[in-house]
Protein backbone atom coordinates (compact mmCIF):
# COMPACT_ATOMS: atom_id res chain seq x y z
CA UNK A 1 0.00 0.00 0.00
CA UNK A 2 1.14 3.47 -0.72
CA UNK A 3 2.58 5.97 2.03
CA UNK A 4 -0.35 7.94 3.12
CA UNK A 5 1.41 11.32 1.33
CA UNK A 6 1.71 9.70 -1.98
CA UNK A 7 -2.13 8.09 -1.74
CA UNK A 8 -2.77 11.84 -0.76
CA UNK A 9 -1.22 12.87 -4.06
CA UNK A 10 -2.69 10.65 -6.11
CA UNK A 11 -6.50 10.50 -4.65
CA UNK A 12 -6.31 14.39 -5.34
CA UNK A 13 -4.88 14.21 -8.81
CA UNK A 14 -7.60 12.06 -9.36
CA UNK A 15 -10.14 14.35 -8.19
CA UNK A 16 -9.00 16.85 -10.25
CA UNK A 17 -8.96 14.62 -13.61
CA UNK A 18 -13.24 14.75 -13.66
CA UNK A 19 -15.67 15.96 -11.88
CA UNK A 20 -17.64 13.09 -10.11
CA UNK A 21 -16.14 10.14 -8.98
CA UNK A 22 -18.01 7.72 -6.47
CA UNK A 23 -16.16 5.94 -3.31
CA UNK A 24 -15.88 2.77 -4.93
CA UNK A 25 -14.04 3.83 -8.29
CA UNK A 26 -11.55 5.96 -6.07
CA UNK A 27 -11.01 2.97 -4.24
CA UNK A 28 -10.60 0.83 -6.82
CA UNK A 29 -8.20 3.01 -8.52
CA UNK A 30 -5.94 3.27 -6.07
CA UNK A 31 -6.09 0.06 -4.71
CA UNK A 32 -7.17 0.58 -1.13
CA UNK A 33 -10.78 -0.26 0.72
CA UNK A 34 -13.67 2.64 0.39
CA UNK A 35 -13.02 2.99 4.20
CA UNK A 36 -9.75 4.10 3.48
CA UNK A 37 -10.86 6.71 1.10
CA UNK A 38 -13.59 8.36 3.27
CA UNK A 39 -10.62 8.78 6.20
CA UNK A 40 -8.37 10.50 3.41
CA UNK A 41 -10.87 12.85 1.93
CA UNK A 42 -11.19 13.90 5.38
CA UNK A 43 -7.53 14.56 5.64
CA UNK A 44 -7.77 16.58 2.45
CA UNK A 45 -10.35 18.43 3.77
CA UNK A 46 -8.33 19.51 6.73
CA UNK A 47 -6.02 20.64 4.14
CA UNK A 48 -8.18 23.23 2.65
CA UNK A 49 -8.93 21.46 -0.48
CA UNK A 50 -13.26 21.99 -0.69
CA UNK A 51 -14.45 18.18 -1.58
CA UNK A 52 -18.29 17.93 -1.77
CA UNK A 53 -20.01 15.05 -0.83
CA UNK A 54 -22.99 14.05 -3.16
CA UNK A 55 -25.60 10.85 -2.48
CA UNK A 56 -26.35 8.38 -5.15
CA UNK A 57 -26.71 4.43 -5.31
CA UNK A 58 -23.23 4.79 -4.06
CA UNK A 59 -22.49 7.94 -2.69
CA UNK A 60 -19.13 10.46 -4.36
CA UNK A 61 -17.10 13.14 -4.39
CA UNK A 62 -16.18 16.12 -5.75
CA UNK A 63 -13.58 18.64 -6.04
CA UNK A 64 -15.43 22.16 -6.57
CA UNK A 65 -13.60 25.33 -7.40
CA UNK A 66 -13.14 28.45 -5.00
CA UNK A 67 -11.32 31.24 -4.73
CA UNK A 68 -9.59 29.51 -1.38
CA UNK A 69 -8.72 26.79 -3.57
CA UNK A 70 -4.96 25.74 -2.68
CA UNK A 71 -2.19 25.35 -5.43
CA UNK A 72 -3.62 22.79 -8.25
CA UNK A 73 -1.24 19.48 -8.50
CA UNK A 74 0.13 18.01 -11.58
CA UNK A 75 1.56 14.56 -11.50
CA UNK A 76 5.01 14.75 -14.00
CA UNK A 77 3.53 13.77 -17.00
CA UNK A 78 0.77 16.26 -16.54
CA UNK A 79 3.21 18.88 -16.58
CA UNK A 80 5.09 18.01 -19.42
CA UNK A 81 1.95 17.62 -21.38
CA UNK A 82 1.32 21.35 -19.79
CA UNK A 83 4.68 22.40 -20.79
CA UNK A 84 4.53 21.24 -24.47
CA UNK A 85 1.30 22.79 -24.96
CA UNK A 86 2.47 26.16 -23.26
CA UNK A 87 5.74 26.21 -25.76
CA UNK A 88 3.63 24.76 -28.63
CA UNK A 89 0.97 27.82 -28.08
CA UNK A 90 3.92 30.69 -27.22
CA UNK A 91 5.20 30.45 -30.73
CA UNK A 92 3.44 33.10 -33.06
CA UNK A 93 -0.02 32.40 -32.18
CA UNK A 94 -2.63 34.97 -31.01
CA UNK A 95 -1.90 34.00 -26.86
CA UNK A 96 1.81 33.70 -27.42
CA UNK A 97 2.26 36.53 -24.54
CA UNK A 98 0.12 35.19 -21.93
CA UNK A 99 1.42 31.38 -22.48
CA UNK A 100 5.20 32.47 -22.08
CA UNK A 101 4.13 33.86 -18.74
CA UNK A 102 1.99 31.24 -17.83
CA UNK A 103 4.89 28.43 -18.72
CA UNK A 104 7.31 30.89 -16.60
CA UNK A 105 5.16 31.09 -13.50
CA UNK A 106 4.25 27.32 -13.58
CA UNK A 107 8.08 26.68 -13.66
CA UNK A 108 8.83 28.72 -10.74
CA UNK A 109 7.27 26.30 -8.32
CA UNK A 110 8.08 22.89 -10.27
CA UNK A 111 10.84 20.83 -8.38
CA UNK A 112 14.27 20.84 -9.36
CA UNK A 113 13.80 17.41 -11.21
CA UNK A 114 10.99 18.32 -13.34
CA UNK A 115 12.07 21.37 -14.18
CA UNK A 116 15.28 20.69 -15.09
CA UNK A 117 13.44 17.89 -16.89
CA UNK A 118 10.85 20.71 -18.87
CA UNK A 119 14.05 22.92 -19.40
CA UNK A 120 15.35 19.99 -21.60
CA UNK A 121 12.65 20.27 -23.78
CA UNK A 122 13.06 23.61 -27.26
CA UNK A 123 10.06 23.34 -28.74
CA UNK A 124 9.00 25.22 -31.85
CA UNK A 125 5.77 25.55 -33.51
CA UNK A 126 6.36 26.23 -37.00
CA UNK A 127 3.33 28.61 -38.98
CA UNK A 128 2.97 28.70 -42.99
CA UNK A 129 5.18 31.47 -43.82
CA UNK A 130 1.79 32.69 -45.71
CA UNK A 131 0.61 33.82 -42.16
CA UNK A 132 3.79 35.60 -40.62
CA UNK A 133 2.27 38.95 -40.82
CA UNK A 134 -1.46 38.10 -39.50
CA UNK A 135 -2.96 40.29 -36.73
CA UNK A 136 -3.36 38.63 -33.24
CA UNK A 137 -7.18 38.40 -31.86
CA UNK A 138 -7.43 39.79 -28.86
CA UNK A 139 -7.36 38.06 -25.86
CA UNK A 140 -10.94 39.49 -24.94
CA UNK A 141 -12.58 38.53 -28.39
CA UNK A 142 -11.58 34.98 -27.41
CA UNK A 143 -13.46 34.73 -24.23
CA UNK A 144 -16.35 36.56 -25.91
CA UNK A 145 -16.40 34.23 -28.25
CA UNK A 146 -15.97 31.15 -25.93
CA UNK A 147 -18.75 32.34 -23.65
CA UNK A 148 -21.08 32.64 -26.52
CA UNK A 149 -20.33 28.98 -27.84
CA UNK A 150 -20.55 27.86 -24.31
CA UNK A 151 -23.76 29.40 -23.21
CA UNK A 152 -24.97 28.71 -26.99
CA UNK A 153 -25.97 32.62 -27.36
CA UNK A 154 -26.03 34.06 -30.72
CA UNK A 155 -23.75 36.65 -31.55
CA UNK A 156 -23.99 39.58 -33.48
CA UNK A 157 -20.31 41.51 -34.72
CA UNK A 158 -18.73 43.50 -37.34
CA UNK A 159 -16.48 41.60 -39.70
CA UNK A 160 -13.57 42.89 -41.83
CA UNK A 161 -13.63 40.99 -45.30
CA UNK A 162 -10.01 42.35 -45.70
CA UNK A 163 -7.57 41.96 -42.90
CA UNK A 164 -5.72 45.47 -44.18
CA UNK A 165 -8.97 47.23 -44.65
CA UNK A 166 -10.24 49.69 -42.14
CA UNK A 167 -13.18 50.10 -43.26
CA UNK A 168 -15.42 47.55 -45.14
CA UNK A 169 -17.39 46.04 -42.36
CA UNK A 170 -20.11 43.73 -42.71
CA UNK A 171 -22.44 43.18 -39.99
CA UNK A 172 -22.98 39.53 -38.92
CA UNK A 173 -25.24 37.33 -37.00
CA UNK A 174 -24.28 33.69 -36.83
CA UNK A 175 -25.27 30.83 -34.19
CA UNK A 176 -21.30 30.24 -32.88
CA UNK A 177 -20.41 26.62 -32.00
CA UNK A 178 -16.66 25.96 -32.48
CA UNK A 179 -13.27 27.62 -31.99
CA UNK A 180 -10.70 25.97 -34.35
CA UNK A 181 -7.03 26.80 -35.65
CA UNK A 182 -5.82 26.16 -38.91
CA UNK A 183 -2.65 26.36 -40.12
CA UNK A 184 -1.69 29.25 -37.71
CA UNK A 185 -4.87 31.10 -38.06
CA UNK A 186 -7.85 30.95 -35.56
CA UNK A 187 -11.56 30.50 -37.06
CA UNK A 188 -15.17 30.59 -35.32
CA UNK A 189 -17.26 27.87 -37.22
CA UNK A 190 -20.80 29.23 -36.82
CA UNK A 191 -24.05 28.79 -38.55
CA UNK A 192 -24.99 31.81 -40.29
CA UNK A 193 -28.55 33.34 -39.90
CA UNK A 194 -28.56 35.15 -42.51
CA UNK A 195 -26.91 32.77 -45.29
CA UNK A 196 -28.90 29.42 -43.23
CA UNK A 197 -25.30 27.89 -44.09
CA UNK A 198 -22.27 26.74 -42.27
CA UNK A 199 -19.19 29.71 -42.20
CA UNK A 200 -15.71 30.08 -40.75
CA UNK A 201 -15.07 33.37 -39.78
CA UNK A 202 -11.08 34.51 -38.90
CA UNK A 203 -11.18 35.21 -35.40
CA UNK A 204 -8.62 38.54 -35.82
CA UNK A 205 -11.14 40.18 -38.27
CA UNK A 206 -14.46 39.71 -35.38
CA UNK A 207 -14.91 42.93 -33.53
CA UNK A 208 -17.80 41.48 -31.36
CA UNK A 209 -21.09 43.75 -30.59
CA UNK A 210 -22.95 43.99 -27.09
CA UNK A 211 -25.35 42.26 -25.91
CA UNK A 212 -25.44 38.86 -26.71
CA UNK A 213 -28.48 36.76 -28.78
CA UNK A 214 -31.39 34.94 -27.34
CA UNK A 215 -30.48 30.85 -26.77
CA UNK A 216 -30.35 28.69 -29.22
CA UNK A 217 -30.15 24.81 -29.45
CA UNK A 218 -26.96 23.58 -30.62
CA UNK A 219 -26.60 21.74 -33.83
CA UNK A 220 -24.22 19.07 -35.33
CA UNK A 221 -21.91 19.89 -38.14
CA UNK A 222 -22.36 17.32 -41.19
CA UNK A 223 -20.96 14.35 -40.74
CA UNK A 224 -20.46 15.22 -37.00
CA UNK A 225 -17.06 15.15 -37.37
CA UNK A 226 -15.10 19.11 -36.59
CA UNK A 227 -11.79 18.46 -37.79
CA UNK A 228 -12.68 16.38 -40.80
CA UNK A 229 -15.55 18.84 -41.67
CA UNK A 230 -13.23 22.05 -41.39
CA UNK A 231 -10.72 20.50 -43.52
CA UNK A 232 -13.12 19.69 -46.34
CA UNK A 233 -14.20 23.30 -46.43
CA UNK A 234 -10.88 25.04 -46.34
CA UNK A 235 -10.79 22.63 -49.61
CA UNK A 236 -13.81 24.46 -51.10
CA UNK A 237 -16.62 21.37 -50.97
CA UNK A 238 -19.81 21.22 -48.80
CA UNK A 239 -18.42 20.01 -45.84
CA UNK A 240 -19.94 16.53 -46.49
CA UNK A 241 -17.71 14.67 -49.27
CA UNK A 242 -14.32 13.67 -49.76
CA UNK A 243 -12.02 14.33 -52.72
CA UNK A 244 -14.09 13.36 -55.75
CA UNK A 245 -10.82 12.09 -57.45
CA UNK A 246 -8.83 9.56 -55.17
CA UNK A 247 -6.36 6.92 -56.51
CA UNK A 248 -3.32 4.59 -55.11
CA UNK A 249 -0.13 4.74 -56.79
CA UNK A 250 3.39 3.03 -55.60
CA UNK A 251 6.28 5.23 -55.70
CA UNK A 252 10.53 4.75 -55.81
CA UNK A 253 11.20 6.98 -52.81
CA UNK A 254 11.09 5.98 -49.79
CA UNK A 255 8.34 6.53 -47.04
CA UNK A 256 10.05 9.49 -44.96
CA UNK A 257 10.72 11.32 -48.22
CA UNK A 258 6.98 11.82 -49.47
CA UNK A 259 5.30 11.75 -45.88
CA UNK A 260 6.00 15.53 -45.21
CA UNK A 261 4.49 16.49 -48.62
CA UNK A 262 1.65 14.41 -48.93
CA UNK A 263 -0.51 16.73 -47.09
CA UNK A 264 -3.89 14.52 -45.93
CA UNK A 265 -2.65 11.62 -48.39
CA UNK A 266 -1.87 8.59 -46.57
CA UNK A 267 1.72 6.78 -47.42
CA UNK A 268 2.80 3.61 -46.37
CA UNK A 269 6.11 2.10 -46.43
CA UNK A 270 6.80 -0.98 -48.47
CA UNK A 271 10.74 -1.02 -48.01
CA UNK A 272 13.68 1.28 -47.78
CA UNK A 273 13.37 2.84 -51.07
CA UNK A 274 9.40 2.05 -51.90
CA UNK A 275 6.13 2.94 -50.65
CA UNK A 276 2.41 3.21 -51.59
CA UNK A 277 1.04 6.68 -51.49
CA UNK A 278 -2.83 7.26 -51.11
CA UNK A 279 -4.10 10.94 -52.29
CA UNK A 280 -7.43 12.81 -53.73
CA UNK A 281 -7.77 15.70 -55.81
CA UNK A 282 -10.51 17.76 -57.66
CA UNK A 283 -9.63 16.27 -60.89
CA UNK A 284 -7.36 13.43 -62.19
CA UNK A 285 -5.28 15.66 -64.09
CA UNK A 286 -4.93 17.79 -60.57
CA UNK A 287 -4.30 14.24 -58.88
CA UNK A 288 -1.70 12.87 -61.15
CA UNK A 289 0.39 16.41 -61.61
CA UNK A 290 -0.23 16.09 -57.73
CA UNK A 291 1.63 13.04 -57.58
CA UNK A 292 4.19 13.72 -60.32
CA UNK A 293 5.77 16.45 -58.54
CA UNK A 294 7.46 13.87 -56.64
CA UNK A 295 10.36 13.45 -59.08
CA UNK A 296 10.45 9.82 -58.73
CA UNK A 297 9.03 6.27 -61.16
CA UNK A 298 5.20 5.75 -60.74
CA UNK A 299 3.04 2.62 -60.78
CA UNK A 300 -0.23 3.07 -60.61
CA UNK A 301 -2.29 0.69 -58.57
CA UNK A 302 -5.75 2.16 -59.54
CA UNK A 303 -8.04 3.06 -60.98
CA UNK A 304 -7.90 3.40 -64.56
CA UNK A 305 -8.92 7.27 -64.46
CA UNK A 306 -5.91 7.93 -63.07
CA UNK A 307 -3.73 5.90 -65.71
CA UNK A 308 -5.62 7.93 -68.23
CA UNK A 309 -4.61 11.29 -66.87
CA UNK A 310 -1.09 10.27 -66.61
CA UNK A 311 -1.06 9.52 -70.21
CA UNK A 312 -2.72 12.62 -71.14
CA UNK A 313 0.00 14.29 -69.23
CA UNK A 314 3.02 12.66 -70.56
CA UNK A 315 1.39 13.92 -74.24
CA UNK A 316 1.02 17.38 -72.85
CA UNK A 317 4.12 17.71 -71.75
CA UNK A 318 5.74 15.88 -74.51
CA UNK A 319 4.29 18.85 -76.74
CA UNK A 320 5.40 21.15 -74.44
CA UNK A 321 9.29 20.21 -74.98
CA UNK A 322 9.14 19.61 -78.80
CA UNK A 323 7.67 23.44 -78.90
CA UNK A 324 10.27 24.32 -76.80
CA UNK A 325 13.31 22.91 -78.66
CA UNK A 326 11.77 24.06 -82.03
CA UNK A 327 11.86 27.52 -80.50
Amino acid sequence: MQKTSSRLLALLSLLQTRRDWSGEDLAERLDITPRTVRRDIDRLRELGYPIMAFKGPSGGYRLDAGVHLPPLLFDDDQAVALAVALQTAATGTTLAEDAARALATIRQVMSPRLRHRIDTMRITAVHPPENGDVPQADTQVFTDLSTAIHTHEELRFDYAQDRKAATGQRRRRVQPHHLVTWRGCWYLLAWDLDRDDWRTFRVDRIHPRTPTGPRFPPRDVPGGDVPAFITSRFRGSDGTTDWPCQGEVVLDLPATAVAPFARDGIVEELGPDRCRLALGSWSWTGLAAAIGRFDADVEVIGPPELSGAFARLATRYANAARTTTSS
